[in-house]
């Protein structure tokens, strides 16, 4: 067996579909299948099932998926032995950020890692936390930007900050006159999600629980609508269409704590306002922790290091900053 063929098992167990574990491996699927059945041939037994629709692990096939994960996790380790030995700061580093946070913290990031680290240039990822997480134990990408809470799943976790949430609404609703929201007053509304997979939309069904029933006929509640995007969501909020929630470092400068209401009206086309959210219930005002994560395995210390100092060298207005 090989460590390619291990790699392609693990792919097909992940996508449930050989045409997409190809896709994720960048290779035809004939060839994936054929080396995915020679290695069943080695093993003198099925590691899958294939239907028309589906395909599903077979009981014995999850246990060698489980081992071919963790030989190709050590796999990697000596490759980042090797590096280490050479120069932990010399060549790439593989990055994953997930799609709330890529946009708003990459540009000046990249800026940051370019100045102190020129020989370390990052290779990003974005994609879902679920899908970053696969990726950092098959040794796909080194290091992954995440929000909290997501699976244990026995990495190096570092904290980097806490961001608190505002709620977008349109500059012409009601409550845009105001100072503030309160948590009671987002029930009333009608609220724009980002679809299944991102974990903020999670976020904002912990902040507004009662928009997890997706009902229209609920009283006091209604229908939400889902976007693919945090600024398709804001252009979906200056177009009328609802509120939603977003991370403080998605809100435009002009409309950030401190500015003038004139300034903050001005956001966005003066088509939409950021206010503060207030717990009615007296707790603290919502928030999601962004860490960076990695494998306990990963040996470039002072690469971790380093990516870590050009994050809090960015400018992160309106977040906390955690050491």
């Amino acid at each position: 067996m090989t460590l390619t063929e291990l790699k392609y098992i693990v792919a097909v167990a992940r996508e449930k579909h050989f045409g997409k574990a190809a896709e994720a491996c960048f290779v035809s699927q004939p060839t994936l299948s054929v080396a995915v059945k020679k290695l069943e041939d080695e093993l003198e037994l099925k590691l899958f099932e294939r239907s028309s629709g589906e395909v599903t692990v077979t009981p014995l096939g999850e246990e060698i998926v489980r081992q071919a994960q963790s030989v190709l996790e050590q796999a990697a380790e000596i490759k980042e032995i090797a590096k280490r030995g050479k120069d932990p700061l010399g060549g790439p580093l593989k990055l994953g950020v997930i799609y709330t946070i890529g946009p708003y913290l990459l540009p000046d990031l990249v800026r940051q890692n370019i100045e102190r680290t020129p020989q370390m240039p990052l290779m990003l990822q974005e994609n879902f936390t679920v899908r970053l997480l696969e990726m950092l134990r098959t040794g796909e990408i080194e290091a992954a930007i995440l929000a909290e809470p997501f699976p244990d799943t026995g990495l190096a976790i570092a904290p980097l900050y806490d961001e608190p949430f505002l709620a977008a609404l349109p500059s012409h609703h009601p409550l845009a006159a105001g100072t503030e929201v309160t948590t009671e007053q987002l029930k009333s509304e009608h609220m724009l999600l980002l679809g299944s997979g991102h974990c903020f939309r999670d976020h904002v069904l912990q902040v507004c629980p009662e928009f997890a029933r997706f009902s229209s006929s609920t009283d006091g509640i209604r229908k939400s609508f889902e976007g693919s995007s945090l600024e398709t969501i804001q252009h979906m909020v200056a177009a009328g269409m609802g509120v939603t929630l977003v991370p403080r470092l998605a809100v435009p400068a002009a409309a950030l704590a401190g500015a003038p209401a004139k300034a903050a009206r001005q956001a966005e086309g003066g088509l939409i306002r950021y206010l503060p959210i207030r717990d009615d219930a007296g707790g603290e005002p919502p928030t999601r922790r962004v860490v960076l994560a990695w494998r306990r395995s990963f040996t470039r210390y002072e690469a971790i290091a380093a990516l870590r100092n050009a994050i809090y060298a960015c400018e992160l207005p309106g977040v906390a900053r955690l050491s």
